[in-house]
């Protein structure tokens, strides 16, 4: 995309994204620096509620049903069924759990890294907040907070209907695709003062944005083993990702699809 078509452009593209950041050198540092502290938190995180979850659930796991007769194939099929089911939707609650571990312990700096790219972004037009500072950090880890406990009641909303056959599973990514967006979007929106109330109600009013921002990492987060890896390496540049729309969706002040004003000219690295 040229620097024309990324001023003006309604929705900015995932590999637009990615240019963006590597034509900054701050930004490649603060991402590599971010990579490595979010893989080393959510691989704890993930191996120590998979055990916990595992040690609570054991005997539901291993009381295999008699396979003798019609009706005995029958319950073994219906276990076993259940028991992947289980296993499944358990591993990718495990990992966002884990995930928002990660996320609340790095709040800060990923703040950082998003105003940084949305200064890059806005150039002139951008409203310095000050940067680090003790206060911020304490602003962003209270935030971070906030996201995480509504986590933690969306991961029990999602492990209640997860046992509901097909609709239970496409209910849970619809609703960690969603929540993923407020993730990323919770970065530049915390810094013009928004309450969680504010920010849900701009994914409901953005609901394809958020849709297009959060279904990627939702997937990523399904992904067993491999997610925790591919996450962190792409935390960085997924958060830019967003603030960057998040920023033009702002400005130009309709949803993507639709006219509005051109961004600001993004300054030079």
């Amino acid at each position: 995309m040229s620097q024309a078509q990324f001023k003006t452009s309604k929705w900015i593209s995932l590999g637009s994204s990615l240019s963006f950041l590597l034509r900054s050198t701050s930004l490649i540092g603060w991402s590599l620096g971010l990579t490595l502290a979010t893989v080393l938190l959510t691989w704890l995180g993930f191996l120590m509620t998979t055990d916990l979850i595992d040690s609570l659930t054991g005997s539901f796991l291993t009381a295999e049903p008699v396979r003798e007769g019609w009706l005995g194939w029958l319950k073994y099929s219906g276990w076993w069924l259940a028991t992947a089911l289980f296993l499944f939707v358990s591993r990718v609650i495990s990992f966002f759990v884990a995930f928002l571990l990660a996320y609340t312990l790095t709040s800060p700096f990923y703040s950082f890294l998003s105003a940084a790219a949305e200064k890059r972004y806005l150039g002139d037009a951008f409203e310095d907040d000050g940067g680090l500072s003790i206060a911020g950090i304490c602003r962003d880890l209270l935030e971070g907070m906030k996201i995480a406990g509504f986590g933690i009641v969306l991961t029990i909303v999602a492990l209640l209907i997860s046992f509901i056959p097909l609709f239970g599973q496409l209910a849970v990514v619809f609703l960690y695709t969603c929540y993923a967006t407020l993730m990323f979007i919770d970065y530049p929106s915390s810094r013009k003062r928004w309450h969680l109330s504010r920010k849900l109600s701009w994914l409901r009013n953005n609901l394809a944005a958020s849709l297009r921002l959060g279904i990627l990492p939702a997937l990523i987060g399904m992904i067993p083993v491999a997610n925790v890896l591919l996450m962190a390496l792409l935390f960085p540049l997924l958060t830019v990702h967003a603030t960057l729309n998040f920023c033009r969706i702002e400005r130009s002040g309709v949803t993507p699809g639709h006219d509005g004003p051109a961004a600001a000219k993004p300054t030079p690295a």
